[in-house]
């Protein structure tokens, strides 16, 4: 009995070893927040066990465990909710009860995940996108685009901007009721990215230009050629997404070769003929002094990965990496950035390089802030941040829509 207790009790001490990370004094709801942290941290764990023993893939423990957080489409006495298709690619609906009028604003939400987790049917992304139609009394389209591994790049993109350019048809605009002239493309995090994506090539397709009003961006990934910015530095180990986690996620939606995420943690994947790329994500030129702190810029290492992968130059999986041109024509955009987020720093130079060109941007900064709250604001952890970041996109759409 002696030595069995020993023994639980030494792998609790390294559990709570493996599992513990410091909490900034300014962090709300610090039990809550560091709770959360080492649920994710054990499933991790686990899910790295699990692939290794050849149980499970690395992804497929995480996605168990979110679906068991999905909704069904109910709807209520101010929205009503339902799961259609738009060109063959589920979206849940969402059409504001109260009659209006005057013709509606609308919404097209893409949920996060890293490009392999998550739906818009996750319960803090329900009530978000519900409330978003009864605040603005606006039709909302939340994507379930298919997910990586099964489906590699482009494959998210391209239904994202299907289910877009299907709902910007002036027929389907007008069987909502939709004004033409209100229409917004938002998502958070990984979906920030598709989004932000979606919006510039909207804007330079001549069929569509000028359809999108604005886009609204809730702590966005925008680039994948260099993952030595400051904010990963500081973050590496960070709450929520620490480095290595979110890079092995994003890396299925290009391949399953563990090269890939190895080369990306030591900055050495990016093919030779991306340099050009590097001045349009240096962190140097482009990121506030107050964020820069003591940080040393240094290039990424070209042609470490034997194979190398193309599509790390294609501006889709880096839309901050676009030349002036392709900036300026964007519609008001609205971004939002969090203090203690591995991707900080991607929303700050995209504020500053749309800044650059005229672009209207409304900036927000949570200085307590971490990445993926916004999902984590319903039952059973209603994370008071995800909440103050919720009412922060809803008002600004609000006023801006």
């Amino acid at each position: 009995m002696g030595y069995k207790t020993l023994c639980f009790g030494l792998t609790c001490i390294l559990l709570a070893y493996y599992i513990y990370t410091p909490i900034p004094e300014n962090i709300e709801e610090p039990w809550k927040v560091r709770t959360i942290d080492a649920a994710i941290k054990i499933t991790s764990f686990m899910a790295t066990l699990l692939e290794k023993i050849g149980l499970k893939r690395f992804d497929e423990l995480f996605s168990t465990i979110m679906k068991l957080d999905y909704t069904q489409p109910i709807s209520d006495e101010n929205v009503t909710v339902m799961d259609i298709t738009f060109n063959d690619i589920p979206v849940r609906l969402y059409l504001p009860k109260r009659k209006s009028a005057s013709q509606r604003p609308a919404v097209i939400f893409v949920h996060g995940g890293a490009f392999v987790l998550g739906s818009c049917k996750l319960a803090a992304l329900d009530l978000l996108n519900r409330q978003t139609a009864k605040n603005l009394g606006a039709v909302v389209v939340g994507v379930d685009y298919r997910l990586g591994h099964q489906y590699q790049f482009p494959v998210a993109h391209e239904d994202v901007i299907s289910v877009v350019k299907f709902f910007l048809q002036d027929k389907i605009l007008a069987k909502y009721g939709v004004d033409p002239t209100r229409v917004c493309i938002s998502g958070e995090s990984a979906g920030g990215l598709i989004a932000a994506t979606v919006a510039q090539l909207i804007q330079n397709d001549p069929e569509f230009k000028n359809k999108l009003k604005a886009q609204a961006l809730i702590y966005p990934s925008l680039q994948v050629i260099d993952i030595t910015i400051p904010s990963h530095r500081e973050n590496e180990h960070g709450l929520f997404l620490p480095k290595k986690l979110g890079i092995e996620l994003a890396c299925l939606y290009l391949t399953q070769d563990k090269a890939l995420p190895q080369a990306m943690m030591k900055n050495q994947h990016m093919p030779h003929g991306s340099r050009h790329l590097f001045k349009l994500v240096n962190w140097s030129t482009f990121l506030p002094e107050k964020y820069k702190k003591n940080h040393i810029y240094t290039e990424p290492i070209l042609g470490r990965l034997n194979p190398s992968y193309s599509a790390l130059l294609d501006s889709r999986l880096s839309p901050l990496a676009v030349n002036d041109s392709q900036l300026q024509n964007l519609p008001l955009t609205y971004i939002l950035t969090c203090q203690y987020d591995l991707i900080r720093d991607d929303g700050l130079m995209y504020v500053s390089r749309l800044q650059n060109v005229g672009v209207k941007v409304s900036h927000d900064h949570m200085e307590d802030g971490l990445h993926g709250a916004l999902s984590l604001m319903a039952s059973p952890f209603n994370l008071q941040l995800g909440i103050r970041i919720k009412d922060k996109y809803i008002n600004w759409l609000e006023e801006n829509l």
